[in-house]
C-alpha cells in the first residue's frame, strides 16, 4: 500500500534581508489548535534591524509551536507546524517531496534569498530543544524511542516553570533576574497567566534599590538584541571607517514657519502633518543636486567612490524598539506635498516598529531632527555607507537681526557631518548654505521645482 503523507506542514523561517542569519521571537499571534488562514500573521519576529510579522504561508490548523518567546531562530529552522489536511501519497515519491517541502526555507516577498543554513539556539544559556529536522531519526536513537515521539501529543510543551510550581517567565526575564540576584518568587507577575514580565522584573528592581525592598540591588543588567544590538553596532562601525567631520549653521526660519501655518490649512493638504521637517527634506534634495558628493558612498574594496542619482532619504526615529533610520525611497522624484505624505507614513511605522528590512536598506544620505527633544544643536554621527547627515535643532524664537532691527525670529541651528574621505570643507559648507537658503526663503522651493 502507499504509505500517507501527514498533512502537518513545517513553516521555517524565511530569509529577512540581506546578511540577516537569525531573528529573535518577540511573540506568538497563535496558539496550539487555533484555525489559520493564507497569510495571517502568525508571530513577531525582532532582527538586528526591525520588528517583522510572519505571515503564514499555509492554511489549517497549528499542531505544534516550535519555538517559544524570547528564543533566538536561525533562518531556515522550523518554527510552527500546522495540520493542512493531508493527501494520499504515490508510490512515486510525493512522500519525498512532502519531506522536501519541509526542510526548505520558504521567503517573504522582497527580503531576498537565504544566506545560511538552518539553526536554532536558545538565548542566555536556556535548555536546548531537539535539533532533529521532523522526518529524521537520529543514529542513537531506537525504533521504540522513536515510536513513543510520534504518539506523544503534538502540543507546545508547558512554559518553563508551568509544572513545577516555579514562577513563569521567559529565558530572558530568568536570566536577567540572575544577574541580578533576584528570586523571581518575589516578583508580581502581570502578564497573561502570571507571566512575569522584563517590566514586572525592572519594576520589582526599581523598588529594590530605593529601599521599599529587602533587596540592595543598585544595579540592573539588560541585553543588549535586536535593533538597539544593530544600532550600536553601526555607529561603531561608522566611526572607525569614515574620518568625520561637521559644520554648523544657524538660520532664520521665520518665513518657513509662516509657510507650515500656511499649509496646515491649505484644503489640498488635509489630512497631512506639515512641519518644517517636510521644508528641510525638500530643501535637502535640491541641494545634492549641485553637490552629489553628498550623495556618494566609498567602496573599500575597489578605492572608488559611488555618486548615486538617486536619493534613499533617510529619517532617523526613535522608534519603540530603539533607534532606526527607515529611508524615503527616490525622494528626489517626489514634490513637497508627497514628502509630508512619505515622513507621515515612514514615521509612523518605524514608531511603531513596523520598519521591514526594506525600509532600512539601501540609504543614501540622512536627516536626523533632534529638535523634537528641545536639542539646538548636535554632532550627529554617519550612517554607515553614507556620505553625510544633517541634524536639525529645535526652531526657537530668539532676538535676531532683521531688515537693520533687532526683533523676535523663528531661529533654527543645522549641523552637518560628513565623510572626509568624500567631501571637503568647502562642498559640505556650501550645502549647507543651500539648504539654510531655503529655509530662509521657502519661496525659492517653486523657483527650483
Amino acid at each position: 500500500m502507499s504509505p500517507a503523507v501527514s498533512g502537518i506542514r513545517h513553516f521555517a523561517l524565511p530569509a529577512l534581508g540581506e546578511g540577516l542569519t537569525e531573528a529573535e521571537l518577540v511573540a506568538w499571534s497563535v496558539a496550539v489548535g487555533d484555525e489559520v488562514r493564507l497569510n495571517q500573521v502568525l508571530a513577531e519576529v525582532e532582527t538586528e534591524k526591525a520588528v517583522v510579522e510572519l505571515p503564514s504561508p499555509f492554511a489549517g490548523i497549528v499542531v505544534e509551536l516550535l519555538a517559544g518567546a524570547g528564543e533566538t531562530v536561525g533562518v531556515g529552522a522550523p518554527l510552527i507546524a500546522i495540520d493542512t489536511g493531508g493527501a494520499p501519497a504515490s508510490a512515486e515519491g510525493e512522500e519525498g517531496e512532502a519531506e522536501r517541502e519541509e526542510v526548505r526555507v520558504p521567503l517573504l516577498v522582497g527580503y531576498g534569498p537565504s544566506a545560511a543554513p538552518p539553526s536554532r539556539r536558545r538565548r542566555n544559556g536556556s535548555r536546548h530543544r531537539d535539533q532533529t529536522p521532523p522526518d529524521q531519526t537520529p543514529a542513537d536513537q531506537t525504533p521504540a524511542d522513536q515510536t513513543r515521539q510520534d504518539q506523544a501529543p503534538a502540543t507546545l510543551p508547558p512554559a518553563d516553570g508551568a509544572s513545577t510550581g516555579r514562577p513563569l517567565a521567559a529565558p530572558p526575564v530568568r536570566f536577567m533576574a540572575r544577574q541580578n540576584g533576584v528570586d523571581l518568587a518575589d516578583v508580581t507577575g502581570r502578564g497573561p497567566g502570571g507571566v512575569i514580565t522584563r517590566e514586572d522584573l525592572a519594576a520589582h528592581l526599581t523598588v529594590a534599590s530605593t529601599g521599599a525592598g529587602q533587596e540592595t540591588e543598585r544595579e540592573t543588567r539588560t541585553p543588549v538584541r535586536g535593533v538597539q544590538k544593530h544600532m550600536a553596532e553601526a555607529m561603531v562601525l561608522s566611526v572607525a571607517a569614515a574620518p568625520q567631520a561637521c559644520v554648523f549653521l544657524t538660520v532664520d526660519a521665520t518665513e518657513t514657519v509662516r509657510l507650515v501655518e500656511r499649509l496646515r490649512a491649505n484644503r489640498h493638504l488635509e489630512g497631512l502633518h506639515v512641519t518644517p521637517l517636510a521644508v528641510v527634506a525638500r530643501a535637502v534634495v535640491l541641494a545634492l543636486r549641485d553637490h552629489p558628493a553628498l550623495n556618494s558612498s566609498w567602496d573599500e574594496s575597489t578605492a572608488e567612490v559611488i555618486t548615486k542619482r538617486y536619493v534613499h532619504l533617510g529619517i532617523a526615529v526613535a522608534g519603540s524598539h530603539g533607534l532606526v533610520v527607515p529611508n524615503i525611497k527616490d525622494a528626489q522624484d517626489l514634490t513637497l506635498r508627497d514628502l509630508t505624505a512619505a515622513l507621515g507614513e515612514l514615521t509612523e511605522r518605524a514608531r511603531a516598529g513596523r520598519c521591514t528590512p526594506g525600509d532600512l536598506r539601501d540609504g543614501t544620505v540622512t536627516i536626523t531632527n533632534v529638535g523634537v527633544f528641545g536639542i539646538d544643536a548636535g554632532v550627529p554621527i554617519l550612517n554607515p555607507g553614507e556620505a553625510a547627515i544633517l541634524a536639525v535643532g529645535a526652531v526657537q524664537r530668539r532676538p535676531w537681526e532683521c531688515e537693520g532691527e533687532v526683533a523676535l525670529r523663528d531661529v533654527v541651528t543645522l549641523s552637518l557631518a560628513f565623510d572626509h574621505r568624500l567631501v571637503d570643507g568647502r562642498a559640505a559648507s556650501r550645502f549647507l548654505r543651500d539648504v539654510g537658503d531655503v529655509l530662509a526663503d521657502p519661496t525659492s522651493l517653486i523657483a527650483l521645482g
